[in-house]
């Protein structure tokens, strides 16, 4: 049910707002890593740490992903499952894809390599997770996304305000070390000095050992 004018302004994060795409790019960057790190453990036999960002379990290639599943939704939900399965595959290759991509030319990094897999793109995907996205968009539009939106739009307008902008400064501060963190690890693969008080700062308080913690898979890619 659609929500008039009125009633938006009196109901937390209506609609394709920006909190509540904030909201749902939040949790899901927090569902991805649980869902990662039980698979890891039932398939691998063993607990590892999956995050993607240094400061807390979160990973953005999930929170993107269930961004690009929330818009689905809220555009095709009463299409047949068939065209959603199809959609969200898509959509979550593309995005495991891109994710990759990027780091590597940014970072210079993969945190994952699907070489040794049939039906790979460059090893970046495979058909096997292209269809594993398809299955979990199914359930993410049908289910767990309008249930979600629900569940945030009951927090009070005032709290949920003050909750969003806390958790945007965390989680951009949190993404921005996150980021220079494994920039300047591949500088030091590089062989390149520490230039300046944030290059030391990063070698004193970011190590290769420390970063191996939350980053196992991670590894360094030569230009």
């Amino acid at each position: 049910m659609r929500l008039n004018s009125k009633d938006k302004r009196s109901v937390f994060a209506a609609g394709l707002c920006f909190y509540k795409l904030f909201w749902i790019f939040f949790i899901g960057s927090f569902l991805g890593v649980i869902c990662e790190t039980v698979y890891c453990f039932v398939v691998c036999g063993h607990f590892e740490i999956r995050w993607g960002l240094i400061y807390g379990p979160f990973n953005p290639v999930y929170g993107f992903g269930a961004l690009l599943m929330t818009i689905v939704a809220y555009k095709v939900s009463h299409r047949r499952d068939l065209l959603i399965f199809l959609i969200c595959m898509i959509l979550g290759a593309v995005c495991e894809y891109f994710c990759s991509f990027f780091q590597e030319k940014i970072f210079h990094t993969i945190s994952w390599d699907y070489s040794d897999t049939q039906f790979n793109f460059d090893g970046r995907t495979n058909m096997l997770y292209a269809f594993c996205w398809g299955i979990l968009g199914i359930i993410w539009v049908k289910d767990i996304c309008p249930r979600l939106s629900r569940y945030i739009e009951k927090l009070p307008m005032k709290l949920g305000k003050i909750l969003t902008n806390i958790l945007v400064v965390y989680l951009a501060l949190n993404i921005l070390i996150s980021g220079l963190a494994t920039w300047r690890q591949s500088k030091r693969f590089e062989g390149i000095p520490a230039k300046n008080w944030i290059d030391v700062t990063l070698d004193k308080y970011y190590t290769d050992d420390f970063l191996k913690i939350f980053y196992p898979n991670t590894k360094i890619v030569k230009k």
